[in-house]
C-alpha cells in the first residue's frame, strides 16, 4: 500500500491548512484511516482517525473543535481539515492506515506516508 501526504507548509497562528493523504494498492474503502504527528523531540501522537465508512471519528483533546477528519472513498484519499492553528501545532503530520471499529478504539496496520510539515509561526 501507498500512502502520500500533501497540504503542509507555513502558516501563521489562527489561519487554516487542509492535509490530504492519497493511497493506492489498497481497498481505501476497507480501512480506518488516521493522522499522526510528530513534533521534535516529541513521541508521534494520534491527532485525529476515522472509520472506514466515515461513521465514527475521534480526535485527540488538544485539536477538538478546531481539526476536522474526513473522506472520499471514490477518490481513495482522506483529508485533514486544520483551522485555528496553533504554534504548537507545529509538526509532521503523518497518515495511516488500520482499523476503527469503534469510536474509541483504533488500530495501526503499519501503513504509513512519508510526511509532511506543518510549522505555525508569525
Amino acid at each position: 500500500e501507498t500512502l502520500v501526504e500533501s497540504g503542509g507548509g507555513w502558516v501563521q497562528p489562527g489561519g487554516s491548512l487542509r492535509l490530504s493523504c492519497a493511497t493506492s494498492g489498497v481497498t481505501f474503502s476497507a480501512y480506518g484511516m488516521a493522522w499522526y504527528r510528530e513534533a521534535p523531540g516529541e513521541g508521534p501522537e494520534k491527532v485525529a482517525a476515522i472509520s472506514s465508512g466515515g461513521e465514527y471519528t475521534e480526535y485527540a483533546d488538544g485539536v477538538k473543535g478546531r481539526f476536522t477528519i474526513f473522506r472520499d472513498n471514490g477518490k481513495s484519499t482522506v483529508y485533514l481539515q486544520m483551522d485555528s492553528l496553533k504554534p504548537d501545532d507545529t509538526a509532521v503530520y503523518y497518515c495511516n492506515a488500520g482499523w476503527k471499529p469503534t469510536k474509541e478504539t483504533y488500530y495501526s496496520y503499519g501503513y504509513w506516508g512519508q510526511g509532511t510539515q506543518v510549522t505555525v509561526s508569525s
